[in-house]
């Protein structure tokens, strides 16, 4: 059965926090979106229920309830825990306000705090992710000169030998001066401007699979658990691509150093609605995990893992990440990582801003 919206009410259909309106006996009567999405129940399943019922053995919010009646003005508590009839916890801050109207007679606005806290972290990795991209430039173009002057030099000098065993020194410099160049290109590619167009985000994954399965045919099990009615989004290919193939190529060289057995990758996509990213309210993202059954990261990185030269791997140029944070910003996305041995899931969401529908590949 699908609720019907009252009409004085329409508007809070699209507000991001939770809004639950009472009757004068303090019976539900309606609830938007939000609700559902952040307390998961269905408007359903608690209309005509005395809000009580909804949270039971919570006095904190009765508390809030009762003196918001009694002063007829709006009462605010702050972080709470409450917990739903289905016996889910969540952490709250919750504001009762006294209406007047024939549908109902108070409002209750609920914002989880678990989601205020992402949004503070997502606003400090994108300070912290500016200012990384900011040092990695001035860093590239402070390096690249004298490394073309050194290259050169050693060039010179090789034909200036006199015994030819000798140019096996100036090949090592050459070699590793056109090493640190190719790192440095590596460093300038975010900056190139980004080509937007529709995309299908099962194309890109399955373009990283075939790219990991040719690299390591033996070693890795690659699951698709795909949401095939995704909305293609606007974006540049090429760079969601290099976002997705550094992690999940992290991952395979993780499990390979540790000879992680029956080594599997599984890339799962799905809808996500209502998703606040950088202070901008969609309607609908795209929810990308890439989750391994690999070693984890190890515990002295794992908050910063986003900064460049930070690496758990020997010999990493610690990169990698960094740059697939720097695409999946560039298209106003984010990306966060929980792990722990067994299981590492890199979670990344991206908004969807166009209605256009394109069928994605099919699973195999």
């Amino acid at each position: 059965m699908v609720q019907k919206t009252p009409d004085h009410f329409a508007g809070l259909e699209h507000l991001a926090t939770a809004i639950i309106l009472l009757d004068h006996n303090c019976r539900v009567v309606y609830v938007n979106p939000g609700t559902e999405i952040i307390f998961a129940f269905s408007a359903t399943q608690i209309i005509g229920l005395h809000i009580s019922e909804v949270f039971p053995n919570c006095d904190i919010l009765m508390m809030a309830v009762n003196n918001a009646i009694q002063q007829q003005s709006p009462f605010r508590e702050h972080e709470f825990t409450i917990s739903t009839h289905r016996h889910n916890s969540f952490a709250v801050t919750c504001t009762v306000t006294p209406i007047e109207s024939p549908a109902a007679t108070l409002i209750l606005e609920f914002q989880q705090m678990d989601a205020q806290l992402r949004i503070a972290r997502e606003e400090r990795m994108l300070i912290q992710q500016q200012a990384n991209a900011e040092l990695l430039r001035n860093l590239a173009h402070e390096i690249r000169n004298p490394l073309g002057g050194l290259r050169g030099a050693a060039q010179l000098l090789e034909h200036e030998l006199p015994s030819p065993s000798l140019r096996e020194y100036t090949q090592v410099i050459i070699k590793e001066a056109d090493r640190l160049q190719a790192l440095m290109d590596r460093l300038l590619i975010p900056h190139r401007v980004p080509k937007y167009q529709p995309t299908n985000i099962h194309e890109v994954l399955e373009r990283v699979r075939s790219l990991l399965l040719a690299e390591s045919p033996q070693s890795v099990i690659i699951k698709r658990d795909y949401d095939l009615s995704l909305p293609e989004l606007i974006g540049d290919r090429e760079k969601l691509i290099q976002a997705v193939l550094n992690i999940a190529r992290n991952a395979v060289q993780a499990m390979q150093a540790h000879k992680t057995p029956a080594s599997q990758i599984i890339f799962r996509t799905r809808a996500e609605r209502q998703v606040t990213l950088a202070r901008k309210r969609y309607r609908v993202a795209i929810k990308l995990e890439i989750i391994d059954n690999g070693p984890g990261i190890p515990a002295d990185i794992r908050d910063r893992i986003f900064y460049p030269l930070v690496s758990g791997s020997e010999g990493g140029s610690g990169l990698g990440l960094t740059l697939a944070q720097t695409f999946i910003t560039q298209h106003h996305g984010m990306i966060e990582c929980t792990s722990e041995p067994g299981n590492t899931c890199f979670t990344i969401l991206l908004p969807i801003e166009t209605k256009a529908v394109k069928p994605a590949i099919n699973q195999q």
